[in-house]
């Protein structure tokens, strides 16, 4: 799930038609102060955390003067909580209260529908109110062919405690509720606390909301930089990775850093070596995680490759991976029998490993269809890069596939060659290139007259590659191959290369690693 801060919860809310508090986000104790001013002096200064029950924890301030506001910035700014510093605070206008409720739409993924909860006592902990005044709580299932009509909202706010008076208010509330959830595509959404005011106007305080990650993509609006819920702020290797998934529906790419600051010796503060992770499919990932740690490894990463993604995304997964630091190895290993073609994930690994220049001992593990040519393909291609690199299949546990990474680590050091990559070293004297998904695909046909093989064309996947006059070309339009009729594969690249006479390159971009990777470099010099 993609969390939001309330004050993007409240901008969701608004635009559905609530009434929210006159308010600003402010990001220095100047701009706190100023906005109180302008407030009339008594707000409420709320840092923008993701918590429940801020109140209790220090972290909403009810302040009565514009210099109370900026001492209340000046200390709430800057505070780690959860592991996430405040960086902004929501400066809000005070109102009077007569009486709090609680309205919520949350996803009810048994039954697969939205479930629409209101309260009529607001307040911390809808749970324990549930427990201690039952009456004063109702709920109900929402039909999505129909979604919330205003004789069910009725109905349900009857079964609560609520004044008969704001029966109507509550349930244009409650409809207006689902309109908002719909129209972000929320997985929950509540309002705690639905403030009546004195002069008897309906005010949503408070909000909290997240948004279904795979709903992002359609809410640019919302500003939310990566569709995941992490424990931590957003690193750069993850933002990096996210753009890589977001712009690439084949198969899934979730990254994360478990540990964000490698030390330079690879080992943790418990002498345990550090390595890169690269699992495909969560239930086998967790599996051969658990072996890692039986082992005396700590996972520098979580990484999940798997629905069967393109060489391409395998290949820059393996890049960020190997880009976080002086790990001491890569071990690859997720289902022990996947329905994908392990030959395209195999690919991927051979190309960013000897583009990088792997330095460290990998395990791969291939469990699946075609696995014995995925096997074949990282055992002929990569024996001469100075490190062992060891891929097994579905015969060979997570367990064993560890033990062998520990003692392929243990029985360094080890020789690297250092970059040698499968790609077209040289400029082009004659190019032909067309785009594709990802990336561009260029042949030098200088160097592909003088070829008499030309398996590239006999090891391209897709079959879009032909013969013309002894040149590599297209048999289908480039506009088709820019759609994904190029599956982005990598075969031709390295047969071409394994066999022949190294004219084609396959450019796969990760915007901003390079950038990242040369900064690194900088500051490691400097320190």
């Amino acid at each position: 799930m993609a969390r939001l801060f309330e004050y993007q919860g409240k901008e969701i809310l608004k635009r559905a038609g609530f009434t929210i508090p006159d308010g600003k986000v402010c990001t220095s104790p100047e701009e706190t102060e100023e906005t109180a001013k302008k407030l009339g002096g008594t707000v409420a200064v709320k840092a923008q955390v993701w918590v429940t029950g801020r109140k209790a924890k220090g972290l909403i301030r009810f302040c009565k003067t514009p210099e109370a506001a900026r001492e209340a910035a000046e200390e709430l700014l800057g505070q780690v909580v959860n592991n996430f510093p405040i960086e902004k605070l929501l400066v809000e206008k005070l109102l009077e209260v007569d009486r709090e409720l609680f309205a919520a739409i949350i996803i009810d993924d048994a039954e697969a529908q939205p479930v629409v909860i209101f309260s009529s006592l607001g307040g911390s902990g809808i749970e324990e109110t549930a427990r201690k005044h039952p009456e004063a709580v109702a709920r109900k299932h929402i039909d999505l062919k129909v979604g919330l009509r205003d004789f069910e909202a009725r109905e349900l706010v009857r079964k609560t405690t609520l004044d008969r008076s704001h029966y109507n208010k509550a349930a244009a509330t409650l409809v207006k509720l689902y309109k908002a959830a719909r129209l972000t595509e929320t997985r929950s959404i509540e309002i705690n606390p639905l403030i009546i005011t004195k002069d008897g106007q309906w005010v949503a305080a408070d909000c909290h909301a997240t948004v279904d990650d795979y709903a992002v993509f359609r809410h640019p609006e919302l500003g939310i930089e990566i569709a995941r819920e992490l424990d931590h702020p957003i690193t750069t290797l993850e933002r990096l990775a996210y753009g890589v998934e977001k712009s690439d529906y084949r198969g899934t790419f979730y990254f994360f850093q478990i540990i964000q600051d490698i030390p330079e010796a690879g080992k943790n503060t418990q002498g345990e070596d550090i390595i890169g992770f690269h699992g495909a499919g969560g239930g086998g990932s967790m599996i051969s995680m658990d072996s890692l740690g039986k082992t005396n490894f700590a996972i520098a990463n979580f990484c999940d490759t798997s629905g069967n993604p393109p060489a391409s995304k395998v290949y820059r997964a393996a890049k960020i991976i190997l880009a976080q630091g002086p790990i001491r190895g890569y071990f690859a290993s997720g289902s022990g029998v996947a329905s994908q073609e392990q030959f395209h994930s195999a690919r991927g690994f051979l190309k960013a490993f000897r583009e990088l220049g792997l330095s460290v001992p990998a395990v791969i593990r291939l469990g699946g269809n075609k696995e014995e040519v995925a096997i074949e393909i990282l055992k002929t291609h990569l024996a001469d890069i100075g490190v062992p690199v060891e891929a097994y299949g579905k015969d060979d546990s997570a367990v064993s596939c560890a033990e062998r990474l520990r003692a392929l680590v243990d029985g360094g050091p080890y020789s690297p060659i250092g970059p040698d990559p499968i790609s077209n070293p040289d400029p082009p004297e004659k190019p032909y290139a067309f785009k594709t998904l990802t990336g561009q695909w260029t042949v030098d046909h200088a160097k592909c007259a003088s070829c008499d093989k030309k398996p590239c064309v006999d090891a391209c996947h897709p079959n879009i590659l032909e013969l013309d006059d002894g040149k590599v070309v297209l048999n289908i339009t480039a506009e088709e191959a820019a759609k994904g009729r190029c599956t982005e594969c990598l075969a031709c690249e390295i047969a071409c290369w394994a066999e022949a006479k190294k004219a084609i390159k396959i450019d796969l971009p990760i915007p901003g690693l390079d950038e990242y990777l040369a900064e690194k470099e900088v500051v490691q010099e400097v320190s």
